[in-house]
């Protein structure tokens, strides 16, 4: 019986680039694998096998153009070629397996059989609080991290100083062992060595065979001018040791601007409530207003009412992704005198009746509010 066309297998044409085979063939591999067919598992594991056969030559860039130029005579009964003698095997699918699907799962075999496995260590967070002043100029603080750094005693091995780590005699060394489960062949990390591909047979005393010991390290961290609350400073390599040879892990360094007494920020823009007297309100003045660059004097118009807001351009902050200073919003607070004697008491009733007296003159938001009461109880009393 004539072999079939392995483009004609695969359903791809024959200008199909090296992507376009493989996910044909992952396809067909996914549909026609004889565990996921056990009713008509004959069938399917011939599908499989074809479809296997084709991927191994289409794949390889020489054997794919020896194909198209002299057909299946070019590649018949090669060594280890898919016309020689063997046929399927769970070994041959696990090697399919890691080549085709390996980019989902993260990586398949690497080397022909992989390797001691390298762990990068954790990364870990910190959080750094900051007065608003040191937020907005930057600065340069020392922090006190808790961590896992590679132990000196051992420089890292886990074996006792003047003894080696022993090679696992579980997977050959390798840290990696392959599972047969019916046609998969899986390649997963060492039970016994952990993936290390050695085992420690005479611990080091101080970090216990783990490589590892627990310490505070003091670290410098350069803090940018203009961070907010939430941002954060990554400090590369500033984490966790890794194992077993493995890259550190990172530092993420995380800001917290504690509350300040005066200020309340939001992006570049600062606001802040000023208290100012009646007398002040009333006939005009100017009131000292803080700033973080120092203070300035602020002009308060006469009739001057509580919650009214000035806008101080360019009194603001900087931000780390804005260089331009925002503004400040600066919101009148009028204060009712407290503790007043009897004769200040006497002065300010003497003082309302005559305002009274004025009518909506003098108090047109408290005439036009009772004028709006009014005419609210009349329409419900109708």
């Amino acid at each position: 019986m004539a072999k079939r066309d392995y483009y004609e297998i695969l359903g791809v044409s024959k200008s199909a680039s090296a992507d376009e085979i493989k996910k044909a063939y992952r396809r067909l591999a996914m549909k026609h694998h004889p565990d996921r067919n056990k009713d008509d598992s004959k069938a399917s594991e011939e599908k499989f096998k074809e479809a296997k056969e084709a991927y191994e030559i289409l794949k390889d860039s020489e054997k794919r153009a020896a194909y198209d130029q002299f057909g299946h005579d070019a590649v018949r009964g090669g060594p280890g070629g898919p016309g020689g003698a063997g046929g399927f095997s769970g070994e041959g699918f696990g090697d399919i397996f890691g080549d085709v699907f390996g980019d989902i799962f993260g990586g398949g075999r690497r080397g022909g059989g992989g390797g001691p496995q390298v762990f990068r260590g954790a990364d870990l967070g910190y959080e750094l609080q900051l007065d608003l002043e040191t937020a907005v100029t930057g600065d340069g603080v020392t922090i006190d991290v808790p961590t896992q750094v590679s132990c000196d005693t051992c420089n890292g091995s886990g074996a006792r100083k003047g003894s080696e780590p022993v090679k696992c005699t579980t997977c050959g060394g390798v840290g990696q062992v392959r599972m047969q489960q019916g046609f998969f062949s899986i390649q997963q990390s060492c039970p016994a060595c952990k993936g290390a591909g050695t085992v420690i047979s005479d611990p080091c005393d101080d970090c216990h065979g783990r490589g590892r010991v627990r310490k505070t390290r003091t670290l410098s961290v350069k803090v940018p001018a203009g961070v907010d609350d939430g941002d954060r400073i990554r400090l590369s390599g500033e984490g966790e040791a890794g194992r077993n040879g493995g890259p550190s892990g990172d530092l993420y360094v995380e800001i917290r601007v504690k509350p300040h007494k005066i200020f309340e920020r939001e992006g570049a823009n600062l606001a802040c409530e000023i208290p100012v007297s009646i007398a002040t309100a009333t006939l005009g003045g100017e009131v000292e207003l803080p700033t973080l660059d120092g203070n300035v004097s602020l002009k308060v118009p006469s009739g001057t009412q509580s919650g009214k807001v000035f806008r101080l351009r360019g009194k603001g902050v900087t931000t780390v992704r804005d260089p331009r200073q925002g503004d400040l919003f600066a919101t009148v607070a009028v204060e009712t005198p407290v503790n007043l004697n009897s004769e200040q008491k006497e002065l300010l009733e003497k003082f309302d009746q005559a305002v009274r007296e004025g009518g909506e003159k003098h108090s047109p938001r408290a005439d036009g509010w009772i004028d709006t009461v009014k005419r609210f109880f009349e329409r419900i009393s109708q």
